[in-house]
């Protein structure tokens, strides 16, 4: 199969063995990655052509899938460009929406099964805010397959307990996801900016930086992603280290690479808008910029937050949300 690297944005779930991802170790899968341009922040289309087309004729067995999305997922991948050069090969073309599903759902960011994947998979606690848990999109041309391939061949039950609570997110991304999820991109690209202005060095600029709920911030000259990952989390401000491409020859570890990812679905849900995005990028330089002390940042961010205590784009209650289901279903 061919994906992103982890450095590029790719998930450990399409890694190869030798990094301990999934599809390598666990089901001993040979793992080849995408093309990547680094300043589009995207998949490079024709060095990916040649390198699928050198793959091909070295390997005595063809591609059989491509897997295009990731979990460091700035802009919208380039399935229009590679469609038909995947079919035309025989691969399978499959898209990991696990992070910007809600961002699908509400008409923000791409439609892979219209623009030619053959499946989808996704997480239902993401930018889709609900309870843990995966599911498959396809068509049922390939049903049995992936039914097959699901059960028994990677679960033996589902979790009874969150189907109620799943299909309560489900209406309230009908109902309220298109406002949502265009929300969620507003206020990603607002403090991309604010972080920029404000001195950091961000991935993306030359396409503004993000189209989706996350941003990509290069702090190398500030330290190393884990240690401020950690900073952040002792002021109360939930970031994550992240591989940058260019990490591994520059010599930087998984625990601590060369950037954090920082997301916003979390805070839009509780309201905020752009402008609060100024003030939370002002907390977060306080600690990457000014080196300021956790402890003293913390109490800030408590204060700030204390105004933001609802959660919106959400029924009112949970009766609310069984009403709606049984609205939509007559």
């Amino acid at each position: 199969m061919i994906a992103l690297a982890i450095p590029s944005g790719g998930h450990i779930s399409t890694g190869r063995k030798d990094f301990s991802g999934t599809a390598g170790l666990v089901h001993g899968l040979q793992v080849d990655y995408f093309a990547f341009d680094k300043e589009e922040m995207n998949i490079d289309v024709d060095k990916t052509k040649e390198k699928v087309k050198e793959i091909i004729k070295v390997n005595e067995s063809e591609l059989k899938m491509a897997m295009f999305g990731g979990s460091m997922f700035l802009f919208p991948h380039p399935i229009n460009d590679l469609r038909d050069f995947f079919t035309e090969h025989g691969v399978f073309i499959c898209y990991d929406s696990a992070h910007v599903s809600g961002l699908i759902a509400g008409g923000e960011f791409q439609d892979p099964l219209r623009e030619g994947v053959q499946a989808m998979t996704l997480s239902t606690h993401k930018t889709l805010p609900g309870p843990q848990g995966g599911t498959v999109l396809s068509f049922n041309k390939y049903s049995d397959q992936i039914k097959k391939a699901v059960f028994p061949g990677n679960t033996s039950n589902h979790h009874l307990h969150s189907v109620a609570a799943k299909a309560i997110v489900f209406a309230e991304m009908i109902e309220f996801g298109r406002e949502y999820a265009s929300q969620t991109v507003k206020n990603a690209k607002a403090l991309a900016e604010a972080l920029h202005d404000k001195g950091l060095r961000l991935l993306g600029e030359k396409n503004g930086f993000t189209q989706s709920h996350q941003m990509a911030v290069d702090i190398s000259e500030q330290g190393d992603g884990g240690t401020l990952e950690k900073d952040l989390e002792n002021a109360n401000i939930i970031a994550n280290r992240q591989l940058l491409p260019g990490d591994i020859q520059a010599g930087r570890h998984y625990m601590h690479p060369g950037g954090l990812r920082f997301g916003v679905q979390e805070i839009t849900r509780l309201g905020m808008r752009e402008s609060e995005m100024i003030e939370v990028a002002d907390l977060i330089t306080k600690i990457i910029i000014g080196k300021e002390d956790p402890k003293n940042i913390k109490q800030k961010v408590t204060d700030f937050r204390k105004d933001f205590q609802k959660v919106h784009y959400a029924f009112e209650d949970s009766r609310a949300a069984y009403d709606y289901l049984k609205i939509r279903t007559i």
